[in-house]
């Protein structure tokens, strides 16, 4: 999945996740619903919402405005889909992503469609960074907010995509990154999601401006609520996160697997040790902590050989197979005796 925390490729963010979690101090959480949302102190939590697939609508919306509205800092990663503009406009911010592919022929990685935006203000989310290196980016249009980075004033927006810079295009500085304050929280809008990938996140100075916006908080939410499916492995690890009462259950049932599998081995054993001293006299026996009979430890010295003519004569309805991975079972089960002695 393009943006997924578990995606180690080039498009994914799993190093961004990565670093998230070993910020001292903060703690991160990836979220599929936004009920989630009610879970964290609103003051003290960065939520992250990059590209989203799907627009929020109803109720979904209503969360994440109340959610800004109440204290939080709200980080939208954009460039040319609408669902993010709609985001942005639900939670009150005044800022928007125009949506056209900036370029810039002078001041790129790798080619123009690569822009690096060297026009950075004196801010708290820019401490320690000199610039922003960009991968097919868009500007953020913005009347109210501050102005955090902008490209150079070489840059343009390439509106028929022609890779030319033409007469009705005209250059200059473009912001790509603003912050506004909406109710008692504040929005972040950048104009490139692809800052976040981990084919870029360490590019300069991408990896520190990410840093700045959550260093300082205690909560680090993800909001996955409206993107892409997950790949399945990561769906139902997710799913273990998010329901406590879930983590139980599977819990209790990998415990009574333990267990079924331990008392799986002593029946094994007890068939081939009780069948054993019926036909053998003379066998040890030992009182158990019950006070039942056990047979002593005689089995050991059976080879498969045996083993199988025991079970055959007792259950002739199983296969060589069976037989073969019953007396398999017994043999580790022994060795596994045999070192804890």
């Amino acid at each position: 999945m393009a943006f997924g925390p578990f995606n180690p490729s080039w498009n994914g963010m799993s190093e961004l996740h990565t670093q998230v979690n070993d910020e001292p101090g903060v703690e991160s959480d990836l979220i599929r619903e936004t009920t989630r949302y009610t879970d964290h102190q609103s003051n003290e939590t960065v939520a992250v919402v990059v590209a989203p697939d799907e627009p929020y609508t109803g109720d979904d919306a209503e969360r994440v405005a109340q959610f800004v509205a109440d204290g939080g800092t709200l980080v939208v990663l954009e460039n040319f889909g609408t669902n993010g503009n709609q985001l942005l406009a639900d939670v009150g911010a005044e800022a928007r992503v125009d949506g056209e592919l900036l370029r810039d022929h002078r001041s790129n990685y790798r080619g123009p469609s690569m822009p690096i935006a060297t026009g950075v203000a004196n801010h708290t989310y820019t401490a320690d960074v000199e610039q922003l290196t960009l991968n097919y980016a868009a500007s953020v249009e913005s009347q109210t907010g501050t102005v955090l980075v902008e490209t150079s004033d070489t840059a343009y927006r390439d509106l028929n995509r022609d890779g030319e810079l033409n007469d009705d295009e005209e250059p200059g500085a473009y912001p790509v990154a603003t912050v506004e304050t909406v109710g008692a929280g504040q929005v972040i809008t950048v104009g490139d999601p692809s800052i976040a990938i981990n084919a870029m996140i360490d590019e300069p100075d991408n990896a520190a401006f990410l840093q700045a916006i959550y260093t300082d908080t205690d909560q680090v939410l993800i909001d996955l609520s409206h993107a892409d499916d997950l790949p399945p492995l990561a769906g139902v690890a997710l799913t273990l996160r998010e329901t406590p009462l879930l983590q139980v259950l599977v819990g209790a049932i990998g415990i009574g697997l333990i267990a079924v599998g331990t008392r799986s081995r002593d029946w094994l054993r007890s068939v081939v040790i009780a069948v054993y001293s019926r036909e053998r006299p003379g066998t040890s026996r030992a009182m158990s902590s019950d006070g039942t009979a056990v047979v002593g430890t005689r089995v050991p010295t059976l080879d498969d050989e045996q083993r199988a003519a025991i079970l055959r004569e007792q259950h002739p309805d199983w296969d060589e197979e069976r037989i073969s991975r019953i007396i398999t079972a017994l043999n580790h089960t022994g060795l596994e005796q045999e070192d804890n002695e």
